[in-house]
């Protein structure tokens, strides 16, 4: 999406970053009569962030409804990634951990959430999951229960497919058929998880977006080396 990144409001003539905001409102009288200055730019990026504090806060010190926190978590990671981009006002941002793990969360949420009974070892990795997420931590792949891993595959691939749509747009802008090709066999990856229901190792699915993440980096920052890494990890990517 293409927008102009100043507005200013026709009643008050305040002028104020849509960019920052994320709402045509004006921020000192309330408006909603505002036009766009300034030049157009590719803008994906939303202006919420992850609480996970409400869902937390159901458990009660220990005690609490799992499942209702599930069903909050669920939505408030659905939410939250509903409205995220990693276009910012022309520049590509990086591909976050909080982002990827909320799509993990909200997917073994769903899980506990629907089950009528569920294990001690999916628990308590959904209560890491739910102490870490909004922070960017996530358990490491050795920690996910085998009834599970599915979720990090899934979370994986849907990471890597909105990230690279939202590369392909920043590419037509900053063209780099390297990156473009790169992401291309990433995609066949990605494809090949979401065939098998996100059923590959845990470790399988963090390389996935860690390739992502290297190819995202060499073009934020021109790093030549983070291209090379991620072009030999994709051909080890099995």
């Amino acid at each position: 999406m293409r927008i102009r990144g100043e507005r200013e409001c026709k009643d008050c003539g305040t002028r104020w970053s849509y960019y920052e905001t994320g709402t045509p409102d004006c921020p000192n009288c309330g408006s909603l009569h505002s036009v766009g200055v300034g030049d157009r730019a590719q803008h994906t990026a939303g202006t919420a962030t992850l609480d996970l504090s409400p869902a937390r806060n159901l458990l009660d010190g220990g005690d609490g409804d799992v499942r209702a926190a599930a069903e909050r978590a669920a939505e408030d990671c659905r939410t939250f990634a509903r409205q995220h981009g990693f276009i910012d006002a022309g520049e590509l941002a990086p591909l976050d951990e909080t982002y990827v793990g909320a799509l993990e969360l909200r997917t073994v949420a769903d899980e506990l959430a629907r089950t009528m009974r569920t294990s001690d070892a999916e628990e308590a990795y959904f209560l890491a999951l739910l102490g870490g997420v909004d922070d960017g931590e996530r358990p490491a792949p050795a920690e996910v229960p085998e009834s599970l891993r599915a979720a990090r595959g899934l979370a994986a691939a849907k990471a890597v497919k909105e990230y690279r749509s939202d590369v392909s747009s920043y590419l037509d802008d900053q063209p780099d058929e390297a990156a473009r090709a790169a992401f291309g066999t990433l995609g066949e990856h990605r494809k090949r998880i979401e065939a098998l229901d996100g059923d590959v190792p845990p470790a399988t699915a963090d390389r996935l977006v860690r390739v992502a993440r290297e190819l995202g980096a060499y073009l934020r920052e021109g790093d030549e080396s983070a291209l090379v890494t991620a072009r030999d990890r994709l051909s080890r990517l099995g």
